[in-house]
Order: structure tokens, then C-alpha cells, then sequence
């Protein structure tokens, strides 16, 4: 078998072994034993084949070493004991305060208000007998214009346009802004008649 084979053979051990190190608990033994296998690798290459080869090797070596190993670090976090060492990120919502004002936006998240300001893409809106500070999903919104609250991150206020189907719906189920013969009730019998 050719030595350039051999060289390539130890050059690709030493890559596994030094992601064997990442993934595997050694004490640094499979790191030890990668470099002196990739060292092995360019010094054949250079004994062999003379210097053109053995600048080849030792190039390849410098870029596919560092390159193997922050591949095998990215994916490092996911295997089980990375998870076990590494602490979960944080949520946007652990590490914000619970005060009264962020739990009064939360709750405002689905209603239906009214734009009082002309949005572009941000205004003030009315809802539920609050002015709020809000943000428009996507193009500008006329004051009066009746808005749906999309979500709360922090203090911004994402709100967008009701659509007409939306406004049925709503206006359907807002029973107590209606007159109350439109609600096909009977009247009351005098009671003291």
C-alpha cells in the first residue's frame, strides 16, 4: 500500500479521536493520542513523498482540524451530556420583572380596541378603557380603525387591523354594546300592572 495512504489513514484517525475527545470523557488521552496520530500523519507524508506532499498534509491538517472541531462543538450542546452540563437559555419571559403593568398588557393579548392616532407603524389605541402604546404588524392604521392585539413582547404592543369577517364576529359576541331589541328578547310583562 502507498504511503500517501497511510499518512491519509492516520490523518483522518487523528480527526475522529480528537472528536472522539469532545464527545467522550478521557482526560485528555484520545487528545493526546490525535495529535501524535495527525503529527504521524504529515511527518510520513514528508519522509515519503518529499516536501510538496508534506505541505499538502500540513495544510489539510490546519484546516480540517480546527473546522472538525468546532463541528463537533456546535453539535457538542445537543448530545446528552452536554445538555447535562450546560444550562438552558432563558426565556424572554424568565427574565423580565412580573409587575402589575406587564400582567395588564398579557391580558390584553386577542382583545379588540380602537386605534386613536394614526399608526405608522406606531400609535396610541384604546382598549378596554386603556390607552396603550402599540405597534402595527404590517401597514399604517387609521385613527378609529377597530385593531386585534397580536402579542406582548415587553412593553411593545403588537396589534394589526381587524378584518371585516372579524368585526361580525366581534360585534356578534360584544352583547352588552347592542340594543336590546336587536337581541330578539321579549319585553318584560309590566309588574305592576
Amino acid at each position: 500500500m502507498d504511503p500517501v495512504i497511510w499518512s491519509g489513514l492516520l490523518l483522518v484517525v487523528g480527526l475522529l479521536l480528537a472528536v472522539g475527545e469532545i464527545f467522550i470523557p478521557s482526560v485528555g488521552l484520545l487528545g493526546f493520542l490525535s495529535v501524535a496520530s495527525m503529527l504521524a500523519a504529515i511527518g510520513l507524508a514528508f519522509y515519503t513523498h518529499g516536501v510538496g506532499v508534506g505541505l499538502a498534509f500540513l495544510t489539510v491538517t490546519a484546516v480540517a482540524g480546527p473546522v472538525t472541531l468546532m463541528a463537533a462543538l456546535r453539535v457538542w450542546p445537543n448530545t446528552p451530556m452536554g445538555r447535562r452540563l450546560l444550562l438552558d437559555v432563558p426565556r424572554e419571559d424568565d427574565v423580565l420583572p412580573d409587575t402589575p403593568a406587564r400582567r395588564t398588557l398579557r391580558g390584553l393579548v386577542g382583545k379588540v380596541g380602537t386605534a386613536n392616532t394614526l399608526m405608522l407603524p406606531s400609535g396610541v389605541i384604546s382598549i378596554g378603557g386603556l390607552s396603550v402604546d402599540a405597534v402595527s404588524e404590517g401597514p399604517p392604521i387609521e385613527p378609529g380603525t377597530r385593531i386585534r392585539v397580536l402579542d406582548v413582547h415587553g412593553n411593545r404592543v403588537l396589534v394589526r387591523p381587524v378584518t371585516p369577517d372579524e368585526q361580525e364576529t366581534t360585534a356578534e359576541s360584544d352583547v352588552l354594546s347592542q340594543p336590546i331589541e336587536s337581541l330578539g328578547l321579549e319585553p318584560f310583562d309590566d309588574p305592576l300592572a
